[in-house]
């Protein structure tokens, strides 16, 4: 009996097996066949709304492209407002130190005429006034003596004279009591035979 009951299963194994064989290609196929069909209708909607799709992906790329544009351009204007800021602090320094370099200079320049003993603004405007006083000083000396007829024509000439000698030397500089050396003279420089 168990001789039996194994060629019974057998047969049934058998049996199952030529079911499924018969079955698995049929649903393979159906399978296939579905698949091809999806494609196919895939195809057919992706062809039918392949323009609109086309048409709304151009639409998304144009939005990225405006947002990316102004936040480029904030950046950009932000960049630029911190140059602008850094380069007019840059010139407000540089202008600064120029200030302080030119007021060192002139201090400089005034200290070394001054030992040389050229005159300065000051003296010349002061001596212009000094002259201006003198002027009118013999303008009206000269009216009184015009009147009276007792200075002579040449004591007229030497009191002009002393007034112009007046007029042109410079005007006197309070010192320490110490007498000033006069101004260094200048070698002529003898140049090599050649």
């Amino acid at each position: 009996m168990v001789k039996k009951l194994e060629s019974l299963a057998r047969r049934r194994a058998a049996a199952a097996a030529q079911q499924i064989e018969a079955v698995l290609p049929e649903s393979l196929k159906g399978s296939a066949q579905h698949i091809w069909l999806a494609g196919m209708g895939a195809f057919s909607r992706a062809q039918a709304e392949g323009g609109k799709v086309f048409e709304a992906l151009i639409k998304e790329g144009l939005d990225l492209q405006r947002k990316t544009q102004g936040i480029a351009e904030e950046k950009i204007n932000e960049v630029t407002g911190r140059m602008t800021a850094m380069a007019d602090s840059v010139s407000q320094r540089a202008g600064q130190n120029w200030d302080r370099f030119e007021s060192i200079f002139e201090q400089r320049t005034a200290r070394a005429l001054n030992r040389l003993g050229v005159p300065t603004a000051k003296d010349v405007d002061a001596l212009a006034r000094r002259v201006d006083e003198l002027a009118s000083a013999v303008a009206l000396l000269s009216k009184a003596t015009k009147g009276q007829g007792h200075a002579p024509a040449s004591a007229k000439a030497d009191g002009a004279a002393k007034a112009r000698r007046r007029a042109a030397a410079p005007p006197s500089r309070p010192t320490s009591g110490a007498p000033v050396a006069p101004a260094p003279r200048k070698r002529a420089v003898r140049k090599p035979p050649e």
